[in-house]
């Protein structure tokens, strides 16, 4: 027998897994059977024809960022190049207890 609940663990389900088993077999070998035929249908009405698809205009803007989203570059070469430089020269600048202090601000947050 399996018992099951839900997460709040009212409504218990009881039921015999052995009978449900046999139940579910014959049921489902029924339903391929039926399933079969509707593809077979649909796939035969389908054929020669062709199916138009209308998007709204929010879908299309929504497109649109994603084309440009994907064709922009994921890093910015010239921002790389200036602080390269700035390392390289000595004159870039970091202030270890103002990152520390960002990075636990940060970490609190979660």
């Amino acid at each position: 027998m399996k018992i099951t609940h839900n997460k709040i663990g009212q409504n218990l389900n009881l039921t015999d897994s052995a009978k449900s088993d046999k139940a579910g077999g014959i049921a489902s070998k029924s339903a391929g059977i039926g399933n079969a035929n509707k593809a077979d249908a649909l796939m035969g009405s389908s054929l020669g024809e062709s199916t138009k698809v209308e998007l709204s205009p929010k879908a299309q803007e929504a497109k649109r960022i994603k084309e440009l989203a994907m064709a922009a570059p994921d890093v910015d070469e010239a921002k790389v190049a200036k602080f390269r430089q700035l390392i390289d020269e000595g004159k870039y600048k970091t202030d270890a207890k103002a990152i520390a202090d960002k990075m636990v601000d940060e970490h609190l947050e979660f």
